[in-house]
């Protein structure tokens, strides 16, 4: 049994992801700022897998929250074995000179500043057990820009930088750090993207069969389970339909 901290745990790929490992009869800490989710999320893993669930109610995008959060864990969820840096977002998806500024803004602080905020955070505890794994959730495209990504291409790019970065600066402590980037998945994204608009979120995945949340929980279950002395340091996931982060065959 170990202990699995997830955030972005109210939808999508984290809650998935929450409720893989707790099936498998890990204890996990789930983080998000939507406080009723996390509750009725918490008592589903509790009822269902009967595993110890602790949950965080903060934006990693603030990082005097970030830290009081983790400082007072209780000593039951201190000793974290996994950390996987879930939450991320895009919004928008403008060609570079009609897109909003607050919306760069928000999504390089969610998708960078906070995985550096909560990666510092859980840090400590790894570094002096001399073990630890930490799966920084990316994006196809962190690897290949495509039209009207700008601001959400630029944040996953740094992640990718910013997980290759902790694996070097890591490897001396024996933590590993794998970065994952899924390509199109059918999850909360694209309405968040579209700013509630269903039409354009629904048009996103239209003739073929996207990626699930439960598909990307799967492989990131399996990164998190090798051996000790195996580490994946860097996986892209995409669905048969997808090529790369532009093509698909629809």
């Amino acid at each position: 049994m170990k202990t699995v901290l997830i955030t972005g745990a109210t939808s999508g790929f984290g809650k998935a992801m929450a409720e893989k490992f707790a099936s498998h009869n890990n204890n996990v800490i789930i983080t998000g700022r939507r406080a009723d989710r996390l509750e009725a999320l918490a008592k589903d893993l509790i009822a269902t897998y009967k595993v110890q669930v602790h949950s965080l109610v903060f934006d990693v995008r603030d990082r005097k929250a970030v830290f009081s959060a983790i400082e007072q864990l209780p000593p039951a969820f201190k000793k974290i074995d996994i950390l996987i840096n879930n939450a991320g977002l895009a919004l928008g998806r403008d060609y570079f000179e009609d897109a909003e500024t607050e919306d760069w803004e928000i999504m390089l602080d969610t998708n960078v500043k906070g995985v550096m905020y909560v990666t510092k955070a859980v840090l400590p505890g790894m570094i002096e057990r001399k073990q630890g794994h930490i799966i920084n959730m990316g994006s196809i495209a962190g690897k290949e820009v495509y039209e009207k990504g700008n601001g959400y291409c630029a944040s996953k790019y740094a992640l990718d930088a910013l997980s290759q970065s902790m694996r070097v600066d890591l490897v001396r402590h024996k933590i590993k750090v794998t970065a994952i980037h899924p390509g199109a998945a059918e999850t909360e994204f694209s309405m968040v993207r579209f700013k509630g608009n269903t039409a354009a979120a629904d048009k996103m995945y239209e003739g073929y069969q996207p990626l699930s949340a439960a598909d990307v929980a799967d492989v990131v279950y399996y990164t998190a389970t090798l051996p000790a002395h195996v580490c994946i340091n860097d996986l892209v996931l995409t669905c048969l339909a997808q090529a790369n982060s532009f093509y698909l065959n629809k």
